[in-house]
């Protein structure tokens, strides 16, 4: 097994991607749906497909891409998805959490499903494409608003230009959901290319849950851009769950960014469970005295996959809070990165600031690369970071197997254990009963 945060992997680069180099995912006046959005929106479109196709490729030096594997970001064998073959198969297939209060679910970039009927009158739960025509001054406060600062601003500038439809979630000053919003985002097609996008804006005092959930419709080759914002106002709370099941042929980019204002809770949970490449980035702001924000993933990685995730904890106000707590187990050959930073900014006393990543090796073919890191401006904080790599502790299967536990299973169950203290962190027990269901799934329990 590899334990790395000083080796660099020896990779080939790939040539620049120019405009001539995706021409499977080039405008196309003829089928595009940009029509049903506003023509501002539009212009910024174009203005992102010239900002994607200028920007160059990353390249292995670059600090951002550091140990990844940039031939899995090669773009240009990628076309835009077209309709599904039979999109009530995949609204039947669409089943998770037994009592959710709405549902919104997607296919290849166009809504097929939505049932909101749950939802108190004053919420809205649209697409986005409507929410910028019928709520301009809200969509472009909010949408896509941060600067992209952990490598994948070319990506991201592609979603943008590319991007079809998406769910938009406006919860009111003090409304609280109690039961989760489901959102279902469905690829289909050899080569297809999707852009999910979820926007979700809490007044203050608000309280949503809100599942997003990845799937393949088969075990096809597919290209994923998925986008989150999440801005929560005043002493507002919000759970996110982002459930990735691509299928093992995907190459995936999950880019989030969270604003949380004065005495508001963002807990934010991924859990990568396919994919071929995914490289995942989460851009926590605190803004607000006393916002804190919680940062979870949980990553059971196998066979050749490889899972690329950067943070950033960047503390603005006094007295806030982050928390991150990632969680990865490598079997096989697979490879996981993890680079993280808290800053405190120099106004940012008496912060609260922790990052720990945990890395559980099965297999010496493995390779776990992890690099924590601290900047304070500040003075009178409190800050933590590590990163820990182990195995299986054998004492713990040696106490399994002799109660008769095959040891197969017994390992199993204790990367179970292993993930199950990262779910723990969710305050609502169904929610972590039915994640760790799905968990249970993955590791064949």
């Amino acid at each position: 097994m590899s334990l790395s945060a000083t080796s660099e992997v020896s990779i080939e680069e790939i040539p620049p991607v120019g405009s001539t180099g995706v021409t499977g995912l080039a405008p196309r006046p003829d089928s595009s749906p940009s029509s049903r959005w506003p023509q501002w929106f539009q212009q910024d479109q174009q203005k992102a497909w010239e900002t994607f196709t200028t920007l160059r490729q990353p390249k292995r030096n670059d600090e951002p891409w550091r140990f990844a594997n940039l031939k899995a970001i090669d773009l240009s064998d990628f076309q835009l998805a077209g309709p599904v073959q039979d999109p009530a198969a995949l609204i039947r297939r669409s089943e998770g959490l037994s009592k959710t209060c709405a549902k919104m679910i997607f296919a290849n970039d166009e809504m097929i499903h939505r049932d909101a009927q749950g939802l108190p009158n004053n919420v809205l739960l649209i697409p986005l494409d409507q929410a910028a025509c019928e709520h301009e001054d809200l969509f472009r406060k909010s949408f896509m608003s941060s600067e992209v600062r952990l490598g994948s601003k070319k990506f991201s500038a592609l979603h943008r230009a590319r991007l079809s439809t998406g769910a938009f979630l406006h919860v009111p000053k003090n409304v609280v959901i109690e039961h989760p919003i489901e959102i279902w985002y469905w690829v289909e097609g050899e080569q297809a290319s999707i852009f999910p996008h979820t926007l979700i804006v809490l007044e203050e005092g608000a309280s949503a849950t809100v599942i997003d959930r990845f799937v393949s419709a088969h075990n096809e080759r597919s290209l994923a851009i998925a986008v989150n914002d999440l801005m929560l106002g005043g002493n507002s709370r919000l759970t996110y769950v982002g459930v990735q099941n691509w299928s093992d042929k995907v190459t995936a980019f999950h880019l989030n960014t969270t604003e949380v204002e004065k005495d508001a809770t963002s807990t934010a949970l991924q859990m990568n469970f396919g994919g071929s490449y995914v490289r995942g980035e989460s851009d926590s702001h605190l803004l607000g005295e006393g916002s804190r924000s919680v940062m979870l993933s949980v990553n059971p990685a196998s066979g050749t996959r490889e899972i690329d995730q950067r943070t950033f904890q960047d503390h603005f106000a006094p007295r806030a809070t982050s928390d991150l707590l990632y969680h990865n187990s490598l079997a096989d050959s697979s490879r996981t990165i993890f680079a993280g930073l808290i800053k405190v900014e120099e106004a940012a006393h008496e912060t609260d600031a922790y990052q720990k990543v945990r890395n559980l090796m099965l297999s010496d073919e493995a390779e776990a690369n992890s690099m924590p890191g601290l900047e304070i401006l500040a003075d009178n904080v409190r800050c933590t970071h590590g990163a820990t790599s182990g195995e299986v502790n054998e004492d713990e299967l040696f106490y399994m197997m002799a109660r008769g536990i095959p040891a197969k299973q017994a390992a199993q169950l204790i990367v179970r254990g292993f993930f199950g203290t990262v779910l723990e962190r969710l305050e609502n027990e169904h929610l972590q009963t039915h994640l760790g269901t799905l968990l249970d799934r993955k590791l064949n329990l």
